[in-house]
């Protein structure tokens, strides 16, 4: 089959990225339109993506302690004003019900952008003592934030999402599980998804709307913008203030309570498709392929080769790995090109040649190479076959985060390095006022501050005010999502 004939129903992916990835989304039948604007459907196979990103990260979260719980879609709108940075940062995206029942509502409902207030809330109920803590809750939910600008899994009117929730004693342990948490999303991001992270603190213009600091970890997408991929804030004291959450000390005195969140989201599969996407469509890691192995029947009808295939799928599925069996009556190269623009890892090819030989023919994804192989041990070649994938997928997206991450010394090397495609690694002076311009000018923000801070210049590259030897900040800048 010709390469074009692979290509027909997808956007050139060098020359029309954005148009790339929406026929991506809508081809593979990971998502479709919602019948009202901004909102989207997640189909079954995005959604079988989703919970397998789900399963694994549950695992994580729980394994720090955490249990899931659920809480209300609708939140008082006096909730959000009891926190005043909170609510002016959410306002421009708050769905508010005004009307239910028949009868205009008392008070105004506000449709969950992010959970903090109603559970800061419950919190003060349930917490009492310095027995109770630390708490820690997480919830898998839905959130609304009325967008103008959408697309699918990016940015979308309603999405789904984790979001943890937890209470300390002190700001110490507050902040061990603010980076702890950190940690987890970066672990799973890069050993899970195979996107490596930048990872580091957010500015003040940047953090979330009523945290005291909040971190982040970004991702390098293939048209060099960058997509935040998940965030953990230490709320301080702010939201505990707010909602008067108070617990007795071992000391006999009443101590407000130290507070985190963080959370990440569906936004996760945009990534997903952006950093291993090519020409032909989808590029799932193993983990999270709904599909990790298709076997094409090859002359299906010829004796014995019926027989084999359901062999293999048999043994391949005890040993819990994912396996389709296409027997359906359409051609080989139509189900060829199907699993490759699916994005399906592994897959193999068996015909009466193949019987007959006793080998098997395999495709892998990640190379788009084909290759035979002796047909012996299949659950222990498939399996090592999937690890190879796996790790060759990860070492592809760190190779290309670190070939287009450019060190710059002043403005103009950090713009035309974000124009060629890169993320741009820059000293700041630190002045609110000198990124906010920047922004305005170039539509560049500083992602985030490394944790590895190092001095790569003397000047700011926003504004160019000379540093002394104990000024300025090393930050990411790029372009985003």
């Amino acid at each position: 089959m010709a390469e074009n004939e692979f290509v027909k129903e997808i956007a050139d992916i060098k020359n029309d990225f954005p148009q790339w990835y929406t026929d991506v989304v809508l081809k593979t039948g990971m998502a479709d339109y919602g019948p009202v604007k901004g909102t989207m459907v997640i189909c079954p196979y995005g959604y079988a993506i989703w919970e397998n990103m789900q399963r694994e990260m549950d695992a994580r979260i729980k394994a720090n302690g955490v249990n899931n719980a659920y809480f209300p879609v609708f939140i008082p709108y006096s909730y959000l004003e009891r926190e005043a940075e909170h609510v002016e940062g959410f306002a421009p995206e708050v769905a508010v019900v005004t009307y239910a029942g028949g009868e205009e509502l008392a008070e105004k409902i506000v449709v969950r952008p992010t959970s903090e207030t109603v559970i800061c809330n419950m919190f003060s109920k349930w917490v009492h003592s310095y027995r109770d803590l630390p708490f820690k809750v997480n919830q898998w939910c839905n959130v609304v934030r009325w967008e103008k600008t959408t697309r699918p899994f990016l940015r979308t009117s309603e999405f789904l999402w984790q979001e943890g929730h937890t209470l300390h004693a002190t700001q110490e342990e507050a902040q061990e599980m603010t980076l702890k948490m950190l940690e987890v999303y970066r672990e799973f991001c890069e050993n899970v998804l195979a996107i490596p992270m930048f990872v580091g603190r957010k500015t003040e213009k940047e953090k979330f709307a009523g945290a005291d600091v909040t971190y982040s970890i970004e991702a390098i997408m293939q048209d060099g913008k960058s997509l935040q991929s998940g965030t953990s804030h230490n709320l301080g004291q702010n939201f505990s203030k707010a909602f008067d959450i108070k617990f007795l000390d071992k000391d006999g005195t009443h101590k407000y309570c130290y507070q985190t969140s963080w959370g990440t989201s569906t936004r996760l599969i945009g990534a997903l498709i952006m950093t291993h996407g090519d020409q032909r469509g989808l590029v799932l890691p193993p983990k999270v392929a709904p599909i990790q192995v298709v076997i094409i029947p090859i002359q299906a009808q010829k004796e014995g080769v019926m027989d084999k295939v359901r062999e293999m799928e048999k043994e391949l599925c005890d040993a819990g790995i994912r396996v389709k069996v296409d027997d359906t009556d359409q051609t080989p190269g139509w189900k060829f090109n199907e699993y490759e623009m699916k994005g399906v890892p592994l897959r193999i090819e068996f015909g009466p040649k193949d019987l007959e030989r006793g080998n098997l023919t395999y495709f892998r994804r990640d190379k788009n190479e084909k290759t035979t192989t002796m047909l012996n041990d299949i659950v222990a070649k498939v399996s090592e076959l999937l690890d190879d994938i796996q790790k060759n997928m990860l070492e592809k997206a760190k190779k290309f985060k670190d070939e287009h991450t450019v060190t710059c010394r002043n403005r103009d090397e950090v713009i035309s390095a974000i124009e060629k495609g890169n993320f741009a690694r820059a000293m700041w002076c630190g002045d609110r006022a000198c990124e906010e311009k920047f922004k305005d000018d170039t539509t560049i923000t500083i992602r985030n501050m490394p944790f590895n801070q190092e001095r790569v210049g003397d000047t700011c590259a926003c504004c160019g005010k000379k540093l002394d030897e104990n000024e300025g900040k090393l930050v990411l800048l790029a372009k985003a999502y």
